[in-house]
């Protein structure tokens, strides 16, 4: 028997961070606004953004594309100009942010003795710094406006248990964990819920790059046998994003 049980974000700005891929942040973009939200799609690629998330846009959904380099202060700054702006214009209040952007280059690939001091900072900067600025941000925006909240980081499995070969991402992404649940205590009690997701590896063309396929592998070093989908890990996200999970 249907429980009647949905996922309302109509009233609700959510910005997306690595939102132009094609991957798990395009498909989060368009989930969160068939769910109602008015979704700010953040990529530093205006390509990407043309190629991936304008589509939506023209299919009807409520969604600006913004082409912005989330990991600067000015960039971010402006990306909450246009939240304002968009609240001011339709009423909707900000809400949600995901943070997606990060990931790592093929060439970060290496033995931990190869690692510099250049490689390591990129990678943090990348993975921890743009996504701690940005819930910095979106917090700040929402305690001063006295809204509630939720926002969701993606960490990665290389976060949650060793990563040979990818230390400085896979510690970036641990740090991430960390940031959240410190975040996560420190906001609970102005309504601001903080979570993250710590996906495997996902269908995705950036995964492609440097995760050659491998079926049998994929069949015992995977407890499910295969892969995740873009769509499986956004509608975890989109679950931290709505009301369903008001107490996580």
């Amino acid at each position: 028997m249907a429980s009647g049980v949905s996922i309302n974000l109509d009233g609700r700005i959510v910005v997306v961070s690595g939102a132009g891929g094609g991957g798990i942040g395009t498909t989060v973009t368009r989930l969160a606004a068939e769910a109602g939200a008015t979704v700010v799609a953040v990529s530093r690629s205006a390509e990407n953004l043309d190629e991936h998330v304008a589509p939506l846009a023209q299919q009807g959904l409520s969604v600006v594309p913004v082409a912005a380099d989330a990991s600067t202060d000015d960039s971010i700054a402006r990306v909450l100009d246009e939240v304002r702006g968009i609240s001011q214009r339709t009423g909707d209040r900000l809400y949600g942010l995901v943070n997606i952007a990060g990931g790592a280059a093929p060439a970060t690939w290496m033995p931990s003795t190869r690692v510099t001091r250049d490689d390591w900072r990129s990678l943090f900067a990348a993975n921890l710094e743009t996504a701690f600025f940005m819930s910095q941000a979106v917090s700040r925006e929402l305690r001063a406006e006295g809204l509630n909240g939720s926002i969701v980081s993606v960490s990665s499995i290389s976060g949650m248990n060793t990563a040979p070969f990818h230390i400085a991402y896979g510690t970036a992404k641990a740090a991430v964990v960390a940031m959240t649940r410190t975040m996560a205590v420190e906001l609970a009690q102005d309504g601001i819920r903080v979570n993250a997701v710590a996906p495997g590896v996902t269908e995705t063309a950036a995964s492609a790059m440097y995760v050659d396929e491998d079926p049998d592998r994929d069949r015992t070093a995977i407890a499910m046998g295969r892969r995740g989908t873009p769509e499986e890990q956004a509608g975890a996200i989109l679950f931290l994003l709505s009301d369903l999970s008001s107490y996580v």
